[in-house]
């Protein structure tokens, strides 16, 4: 078995049921600062270096059960390869995310042993 080292955290999503109020309350009571926001249903705000997601709840998600550890990936689709070879349950293949204007995101799913949800991120210069 290879072994995958992840260990930089770069974001959290926190799911939601107004992104809008929750927004609110991480920007203004927290003082997190507003990186941007993606449509209605998507915020991102700084944490220390650390991106914090409001989403409104994706796929089977409910509201406050849904928390999602995203970790940087050198090379995406090599790393979710590698984990899911390693028994890590493929939720959804590598992907593009967003188009930035300095760099593409692409993100990618994969489930731990008790079914959470573990998101990767690699931003694609």
């Amino acid at each position: 078995m290879a072994t995958v080292e992840l260990n930089k955290l770069r974001q959290v999503a926190i799911t939601v049921s107004d992104v809008e109020q929750a927004l609110a309350f991480y920007h203004e009571q927290f003082g997190l600062e507003l990186l941007f926001k993606a449509g209605p249903n998507l915020a991102f705000l700084d944490a220390s270096g650390i991106r914090i997601m409001l989403t409104t709840p994706q796929g089977a998600g409910q509201v406050g059960a849904n928390s999602i550890l995203y970790f940087q990936a050198e090379d995406i689709v090599k790393v979710h390869q590698q984990l899911v070879e390693n028994g890590a349950t493929e939720e959804r293949a590598p992907q593009l995310a967003a188009k930035m204007p300095d760099h593409e995101l692409w993100t990618s799913f994969l489930r731990d042993p008790d079914g959470n949800l573990v998101g990767l991120m690699e931003e694609k210069r």
